[in-house]
């Protein structure tokens, strides 16, 4: 990991906070990729078009056979402001093809040009209508979860509240290195505010341009600020040791099993946020894909 973070830093890529949305958009799309593993053949990957909550959204459907599949909705990474289909197509190709089941990855809309609760919105809309059309795709509609890394985490846990809420029953919540809180003020925040990857300007770069500070206890932003996390569907929490969001994952997994949850937590020792989409440089990627997959069949299987 020591090796990685040095060869970024050589590469001298300005952070993100140093640019605009739009570039930092570009940049991300550029790197994203370069140390995940290469994109693995699938029998079915197809763009879609999908009802978010004010207009029709991007997808992909990846699926590695035919066969009527449960699915789970993917949310991407990225601050709520950079991340797209492309940037996670070698994760959500990786989780298809470990887990056996059908992954549809979705183009939320970005702050700033949409701001909160925006986001959380589209993966509600396209939540609902995946469990109503799931079957007119050739996928299980009965057979449902989401799964999310960075702020895909934080929404995919998000979603999950909804869906208890609205009594749509899901097999998993998927948190990867999820937000949780709502001003970033744990210790592991201060600890790794600068040097492991994700660094505390850039995190204020990314909220700033998606959220009000005074909104910032919104659960919908903040999953770790609602009121009962009672009766959620079953989680896998993977978390980074050297994350400035580690704090904030194990609180969120110690209320979830507080509050009576099934909860698997694994803590990837020595590793950096977004480590789970460097398979090609850090081993800890790829038992971290193994975990996702092996959580994704025991909900499903």
């Amino acid at each position: 990991m020591a090796g990685v973070l040095s060869r970024i830093h050589r590469a001298n890529r300005p952070a993100f906070h140093s640019l605009s949305p739009k570039q930092a958009r570009i940049g991300y799309l550029m790197g994203a990729e370069i140390l995940d593993l290469p994109r693995a053949p699938l029998a079915r990957v197809e763009n879609l078009q999908v009802p978010g909550a004010c207009g029709p959204l991007a997808a992909r459907l990846y699926a590695p056979n035919a066969e009527r599949l449960p699915v789970i909705l993917y949310l991407h990474g990225g601050g709520f402001t950079i991340g797209s289909l492309e940037t996670h197509d070698s994760l959500c190709r990786q989780l298809a093809l470990r887990s056996g089941v059908a992954v549809l990855a979705l183009n939320y809309r970005l702050a700033p040009e949409h701001v909160f609760p925006a986001a959380v919105d589209d993966c509600w809309a396209v939540l609902a209508w995946l469990a109503l059309t799931a079957d007119s795709l050739g996928l299980d509609g009965t057979r449902i979860a989401v799964g999310g890394d960075s702020a895909g985490g934080t929404l995919a846990a998000v979603c999950a509240l909804h869906a208890r809420d609205i009594g749509l029953k899901l097999a998993l919540q998927l948190l990867i290195t999820p937000g949780t809180t709502a001003h970033a003020d744990t210790a592991s925040h201060k600890l790794f505010a600068n040097g492991f990857l994700l660094d505390a300007a850039s995190i204020d770069w990314f909220f700033n341009h998606y959220i009000a500070r005074n909104h910032r206890r919104d659960w919908r932003f903040a999953p770790l600020e609602a009121t009962d996390h009672s009766d959620l569907a079953p989680a896998c929490v993977l978390l980074a040791e050297c994350d400035p969001l580690v704090d904030e994952g194990l609180a969120y997994a110690d209320l979830l099993r507080a509050s009576g949850g099934q909860v698997q937590l694994e803590l990837y020792r020595g590793v950096t946020h977004d480590f789970i989409k460097m398979g090609r440089a850090i081993p800890e990627a790829l038992t971290a894909l193994d975990d996702c997959a092996a959580a994704i069949k025991a909900a499903f299987f």
